[in-house]
């Protein structure tokens, strides 16, 4: 422990570190990793038996649907009438839902960006006094999804590409004043949240019209193939959960941090193709995923 406190911040048993989404998957890995370095992890679950489950020594659950404003309105009181300084939000919290642009019905759009952008938005808002007063940092998950949107991504990228701008805009905002904005980058990633994904896809893919089905069907497969296929190679939730921990501890954090060797791959080729390279890049991955019968 005195170790790791040593690479740390500082003081870290004096601190509190509310993470978000940590029932499972990156969040739970993130919030027992940061309570081994002497944080205190508020650590955000939607159920009361999430919570049982993360309970540790440094974990203390809490109940947070981050669209719900009084549990948002909740988790800040908490933290302020809590002695220590609150020293970073890790806003985790996400879904994925995946569907042509056709055919995604609009509520999924609505939601995804409910959950995705606004939920994290308003906990930023309600906790933001906070950091400035202690001077901590904001750290929120993106995605590869962020930066290259591929085709049935359309809701789930835009809402994170949005992040992203909210994020840069946000930096910029409070840089001054003393508090990071720090943004994490995973590609794939062995969770729940993927394999959840995937169901979700089926089940829009199966409400598609005749026709719908005819354009997008295989397309819709092939991604459910090459995001299976990217999960179960991808990293576990404890090696991404590194990543986020040292966006946390590291003194002086850099604005961005991949997460994972595709990635660390495909994010900077983002900044050095043209739009139709980068198109034939992403579809050439994607057409060893189509089913036999179909072409891309």
């Amino acid at each position: 422990m005195k170790q790791a406190r040593k690479t740390g911040t500082g003081d870290e048993a004096q601190k509190l570190v509310v993470v978000t989404g940590a029932s499972t998957g990156m969040g739970a890995a993130a919030a027992h990793e940061l309570a081994r370095r002497g944080f205190h992890v508020l650590a955000g679950v939607r159920r009361d038996r999430d919570g049982d489950a993360i309970r540790a020594a440094g974990v203390e659950p809490v109940i947070l649907d981050i669209t719900e404003s009084s549990h948002v309105t909740a988790l800040a009181a908490r933290v302020a009438a809590d002695p220590r300084e609150l020293h970073a939000l890790v806003n985790n919290a996400g879904i994925q839902v995946n569907g042509p642009v056709e055919a995604l019905p609009l509520e999924q759009w609505r939601w995804v960006f409910e959950v995705n952008l606004f939920g994290h938005v308003a906990v930023t808002q309600a906790l933001l006094p906070a950091l400035l007063r202690s001077k901590g940092r904001v750290i929120n998950i993106s995605s590869i999804g962020g930066r290259a949107a591929m085709a049935t991504y359309g809701a789930y990228a835009g809402a994170k590409f949005a992040l992203e701008a909210v994020s840069d805009s946000l930096r910029r905002e409070v840089a001054p004043l003393g508090v990071h904005v720090v943004v994490v980058e995973p590609g794939g990633v062995r969770t729940e949240m993927a394999t959840r994904g995937v169901a979700t896809a089926n089940d829009l893919a199966a409400r598609m019209t005749p026709e719908q089905t005819e354009r997008y069907g295989s397309l819709v497969r092939a991604n459910n193939a090459l995001m299976t296929s990217g999960t179960a190679s991808g990293l576990t939730a404890e090696a991404a959960a590194r990543v986020i921990v040292k966006a946390v501890t590291t003194r002086r954090p850099r604005a961005r941090y991949t997460a994972g060797r595709d990635a660390a791959m495909i994010i900077p080729l983002t900044r050095i193709l043209s739009d139709r390279t980068l198109d034939r890049v992403l579809a050439a991955n994607l057409r060893r995923h189509y089913p036999k019968q179909a072409t891309a």
